[in-house]
């Protein structure tokens, strides 16, 4: 017989237990000497551990271990930390900063209101020379594109073209790809002299229009395109967690289930079980795949938005691999009793951990930001028979900087010569590329780091602290 557990909490009271026992985060650097402990104290409440991890991954923290405890009316975690050089986090801005976010997400309050002091602790934590300049966002107007539909060679080539020729200038973007389908998130802001602003609801139309032109130019009917424009007002959801959500609403996840309990995905090395304990009430997740950056957050992403609440769990990593162990129950307090549930879990869970796997060459450009620019570079990249997979754009003072993950049009390794041809052609609209292999292909976290290692954390530290400061101001303006 299934046991259910109510999860409903009276608002008022939950207020009330928040005021008498606020949030209690401690850093701890005297435990171990090879890292920091995280430990965080608080009421219980849905999506508490997701903001938790939120909050020490948006500074590029490693977690390299984890025991959480939820059950009944309160939280309790501890988190192993160290920064990305595999250093324990020793900077006081930097500590202070975790625990008044932590807190901040505890009590519902809008991460905008912290911006500024991330935007400050990113820079310090990163060593990066400068800080990424909020001029262009905030004297500008600026609008944000949604958009998920069938992957192929040259998409993001022919989206920008046609923002590029709507006069809508790319600030920031990000791009994931996986199972044949592509998700944005695209910031643009005015680039025209037209007296009609990027959000102007008319001219919003005009581009979401054309936009679904060229996405289903190619589609056959049966294929789901979606693109939609969002505008600046209110709170919105994290950046990453909402490609998740794209991705997942656009069912990336469907492929063929083996086993009702359990699949063995080889490519990715990726295993996925789903037991119960019938006697405690709980089902057991459990996960094991190649250890990378942010594979908590990703993980406890997919858990949140399926709506399941995590009880216990022990996250752990030996040498390459990593080990997630969660007891969980659906929201509703009930275990996943069904083949569907626990197929459903399995597949989503795999595609949460696959997404942000990049296979092929990273290449990181950087170039002086002006209009049209990743129309050039992705067009440069098309002409070479290019294919992005994966792609994070944001602006650095008056550059711009990119990290395009290619391969070939057919899904193989670029080929060194066309890679050449690209950095040769960017190169002569005073842009410079730096390639390397894919960054989370490799199961270091940073202990084996070269100078180029931090310069790709540099790169990348500057692409997601303008993004999310960008896009914490966005809310729906057409469903």
């Amino acid at each position: 017989m299934d046991m259910g557990y109510s999860s409903y909490v009276n608002p008022e009271l939950e207020s009330l237990v928040d005021r008498i026992h606020p949030p209690r985060v401690c850093i701890d650097n005297d435990s171990y000497q090879d890292c920091t402990l995280v430990k965080v104290d608080s009421a219980n409440k849905h999506g508490i551990l997701l903001a938790t991890v939120q909050a020490l991954t948006d500074l590029d923290l490693v977690i390299s271990k984890s025991y959480i405890c939820s059950d009944g009316r309160w939280f309790m975690d501890v988190f192993h930390v160290t920064d990305q050089l595999g250093n324990k986090i020793i900077d006081k801005n930097v500590i202070h900063y975790i625990q008044q976010s932590i807190c901040a997400s505890r009590r519902g309050r809008t991460q905008v209101k912290t911006n500024s002091m991330f935007k400050e602790i990113k820079q310090n934590h990163t060593s990066s020379s400068s800080s990424l300049s909020s001029s262009s966002s905030s004297s500008m107007e600026h609008m944000t594109l949604e958009m998920t539909t069938t992957d192929r060679p040259g998409l993001l080539s022919e989206i920008s073209a046609v923002l590029a020729e709507l006069q809508c200038h790319v600030s920031a973007a990000v791009v994931w790809t996986h199972n044949t389908r592509a998700a944005f998130i695209i910031h643009v802001h005015d680039d025209s002299n037209h007296g009609t602003t990027i959000m102007d609801p008319h001219r919003a139309d005009r581009v979401q229009a054309k936009l679904l032109t060229v996405v289903n130019a190619r589609h056959s009917s049966s294929e789901r395109p979606s693109v939609r424009f969002t505008s600046p007002v209110g709170e919105q959801t994290h950046t990453e967690r909402r490609l998740h959500q794209l991705m997942m609403d656009d069912k990336d996840y469907q492929e063929a289930v083996t086993c009702s309990s359990s699949l063995h995905d080889k490519r990715y090395e990726i295993i996925v079980t789903v037991e119960n304990c019938r006697e405690k009430g709980y089902s057991v997740l459990n996960v094991t795949s190649p250890d990378r950056p942010k594979l908590l957050f990703d993980t406890v992403c997919a858990l949140t938005d399926l709506q399941y609440v995590v009880f216990h769990a022990t996250v752990c990593s030996k040498g390459s691999v990593a080990f997630q162990e969660y007891y969980i129950r659906n929201k509703d307090g009930h275990m996943l009793n069904t083949t569907i549930q626990r197929e459903a879990i399995i597949r989503s869970i795999i595609a949460a951990v696959e997404r942000r796997v990049s296979h092929g060459l990273r290449l990181d450009v950087r170039s002086r930001n002006r209009s049209g620019l990743l129309s050039d570079v992705t067009r440069v990249f098309r002409e070479n028979g290019l294919s992005v997979a994966r792609a994070e754009i944001g602006i650095h003072g008056e550059k711009a900087v990119g990290s395009f993950h290619v391969k070939d049009v057919g899904g193989h390794d670029a080929d060194p010569s066309n890679v050449e041809s690209v950095k040769k052609e960017i190169e002569k609209f005073g842009g410079a590329v730096l390639v390397s292999k894919g960054s989370y292909n490799s199961s270091s976290h940073g202990n084996n780091n070269t100078e180029e290692d931090h310069s790709r954390t540099s790169l990348r530290t500057l692409f997601w602290s303008q993004l999310e400061r960008i896009s914490n101001k966005f809310q729906s303006l057409n469903s």
